[in-house]
């Protein structure tokens, strides 16, 4: 468990499901991600497998219990590189109050300070402000732009959605 002023961030537990439903099941969380809107049956699915793997942690806003948001902080290969990627996804009722920054500022920290690692990096659209924005108030510095990099979704012909990706890299030592 990693605590900050008004967060805990922490393995999931299988009681989660109701607050991870509540944000993944709205069609808004998937405009920049991979996916669709799930049900109260995936999302269960979802928290047990989250519960017993070691990639995704939950946010808990400390003075109402409740999980608003959740982490992914992956060791990246080839391990000997020391590097971890960060991603999250936050529950749109708890936007634009600085929980993202929180939350991912503290696992970078703690990344650095107790699981030695070299390099956290992340990355998103463009086109995604907000996210971007939280990787630099976290002290992560735009590394890169690649071009039609990825996609998630294809057009009524079948054909990929391309879309740009900033990538993103703070250091140790920074």
């Amino acid at each position: 468990m990693i605590e900050t002023v008004r967060l805990i961030i922490r393995k999931h537990k299988e009681t989660d499901w109701k607050d991870l439903y509540e944000y993944l099941s709205l069609k808004e969380i998937y405009v920049f991600e991979p996916g669709e809107p799930i049900t109260e049956e995936d999302s269960k699915k979802i928290i047990i497998e989250r519960s017993i793997g070691n990639d995704f942690y939950a946010v808990v806003l400390k003075n109402e219990n409740k999980m608003i948001g959740h982490l992914y902080f992956h060791h990246t290969e080839p391990k000997e590189y020391l590097t971890w990627e960060l991603g999250f996804i936050f529950n749109p009722t708890y936007h634009n109050r600085g929980f993202c920054t929180e939350a991912s500022r503290r696992i970078i920290k703690h990344g650095f300070d107790n699981l030695n690692i070299h390099k956290v990096v992340s990355y998103c659209n463009p086109e995604n402000i907000a996210s971007w924005k939280v990787l630099e108030k976290t002290g992560m510095k735009r590394e890169g732009f690649f071009r039609k990099e990825g996609f998630f979704r294809r057009d009524e012909n079948n054909n990929p959605l391309w879309h740009d990706c900033y990538t993103y890299g703070i250091l140790k030592n920074e």
